[in-house]
């Protein structure tokens, strides 16, 4: 749909600096960028336009399509209840996490994130989707069946994107017993005696299928152009397994370690929004704000709470001293674009593509007011 439009008396959050000003949109690519007010165009009220989000690591689509244990919704409607809230967070480009390699009690099977994958696909050469959605493969390495669901869906041109990870108790995210416990003795409702058992069966199936699926994976990423990250790196070992196997970006880091490792490497650093808006990890590992205060943190992502990316993005240079907003809005657009190999968003630059949102600051919760996807108006 090409025309043009202004969006006059903003804020407007450029790569380094943030001026009050004009957008001018013309064929879904920002044409101009002034500063004062335009004479015509939309009044924006002093409030502020970033670039559209970027969200590289997203599993929230599954709480769409799995809204009950044992209930499954139509998969083409899960992925437009969840693409709704996406755009209404503010996000323009998502990367929708679908899992390879189940765990012993999970409901959710490879078949069902084939339907998942094929409903993303088909909505979005429909043109029915308002964000652009890429899939994300987050691979589950210590599972037997988690080379079969990768090779199933991994050929398809809507995935862009990798993750190896090991969730099996005593390393990793896990690396304190009593957390794990936590989580999944709870979680699952097992005995002591359950839950001994179940923790066994995780630890031999991750020796028994890690470092083959790791390998296979990392390299039919490699020959398929697959950006790879890792997931939950703790020690240094595992910072040199990563890359050993071509990783690009260092997932969810659990200790300083291994983060400063990560960076030293070249990695892009990416933590958990919620773990910022929180204040601390979940899991009992180190904290967003910690890496972030230590230089060590360039892209955050929503993980399961889609409106934590927004609020993290203004919030993370509230709470560094030295971090511009300009350097904290990068965070959730331009540095995740790049780490994607998205060269043609995340910045309100001449050229690139009209991804803009209106965000207005009421009580201290950035509020979206609009959201623009090419220019044109999809929230």
């Amino acid at each position: 749909m090409a025309g043009e439009m202004v969006l006059s008396n903003a804020r407007i959050v450029l790569p380094n600096e943030v001026i009050q000003g004009s957008v001018v949109v013309r064929d879904r690519r920002i044409a101009e960028v002034s500063q004062g007010a335009a004479r015509t165009g939309e009044d924006m009220k002093g409030d502020y336009i970033i670039p559209g989000l970027v969200e590289l690591h997203t599993d929230h689509i599954e709480t769409h399509y799995e809204p009950r244990p044992g209930v499954r919704w139509d998969p083409k409607a899960a992925l437009q209840a969840h693409d709704a809230q996406i755009a209404a967070s503010g996000i323009t480009t998502v990367f929708d996490a679908l899992r390879c390699g189940q765990d012993d009690f999970a409901d959710l099977t490879g078949k069902d994130m084939g339907r998942l994958a094929d409903a993303i696909v088909q909505s979005s050469e429909a043109g029915a989707l308002r964000a652009e959605h890429f899939i994300h493969l987050r691979c589950e390495v210590s599972a037997p069946e988690c080379l079969q669901t990768f090779g199933a869906l991994a050929e398809l041109p809507a995935v862009r994107m990798a993750s190896l990870m090991d969730h099996a108790p005593g390393q990793r995210q896990f690396s304190s017993l009593e957390k794990y416990a936590e989580y999944y003795q709870k979680k699952l409702n097992l005995s002591d005696v359950e839950f001994r058992r179940f923790c066994a069966e995780r630890v031999r199936q991750s020796e028994e299928n890690s470092i083959p699926n790791r390998q296979a994976i990392a390299a039919a990423c490699r020959r398929r152009n697959i950006v790879l990250a890792s997931h939950d790196d703790a020690t240094l070992a595992h910072v040199d397994e990563a890359i050993r196997d071509g990783v690009s970006v260092a997932e969810f880091p659990t200790t300083v370690e291994a983060a400063e490792a990560s960076r030293k490497a070249g990695m892009a650093l990416l933590m958990g929004a919620p773990n910022l808006v929180r204040g601390g990890s979940h899991s009992g590992n180190v904290s967003a704000l910690e890496l972030a205060r230590r230089g060590c943190l360039d892209i955050l992502s929503s993980d399961y709470i889609p409106f934590s990316l927004l609020q993290a993005g203004f919030l993370v240079s509230e709470l560094v001293e030295g971090l511009s907003l300009p350097q904290g809005i990068a965070m959730v657009t331009r540095n995740p674009a790049r780490a994607a190999e998205l060269t043609d968003r995340g910045a309100i630059e001449v050229g690139l593509r009209a991804d803009l949102v209106r965000v207005e600051m009421g009580n201290g919760i950035p509020v979206v007011r609009s959201v623009f996807r090419e220019g044109v108006r999809v929230a």
